[in-house]
């Protein structure tokens, strides 16, 4: 078992930024790969971003490509996702989950957080 609790949500205007942390717990986190994704009221699931278990490769949703960044330190057991220029449509509900590869299909993962509120201003 994996526990993930993410944190560093929050209300910011357009153009702001925020980084979000997912602490993981439990079982060797250095074995899984991460990833974020998203959901916005009324709307499905989105992938956002992932990461291989070693940090070496990542792969990014298009909407999101130049402005977010994930990130992790297997030391410290946390994924980030930094978040620049922001915009109103990123608001949504952020979740991390661990998984055996790092790919964009919710059901690749196994353990999910419980999400963490991002709200994005005009």
């Amino acid at each position: 078992q994996v526990q993930l609790v993410e944190s560093g949500g929050g209300l910011v205007q357009g153009g702001g930024s925020l980084r979000l942390s997912c602490a993981a717990s439990g079982r060797s986190f250095s074995g899984y790969s991460m990833g974020w994704f998203r959901q916005a009221p009324g709307k499905e699931r989105e992938f956002v971003a992932a990461i291989a278990w070693s940090g070496g490769w990542t792969v990014s949703a298009d909407s999101v490509k130049g402005r977010f960044t994930i990130s992790r330190d297997n030391e410290k057991n946390t994924v980030y996702l930094q978040m620049n220029s922001l915009k109103p449509e990123d608001t949504a509900v952020y979740y991390c989950a661990a998984g055996q590869r790092a790919v964009a299909g919710p059901r690749g993962y196994d353990y999910w957080g419980q999400g963490t509120q991002v709200t994005v201003s005009s």
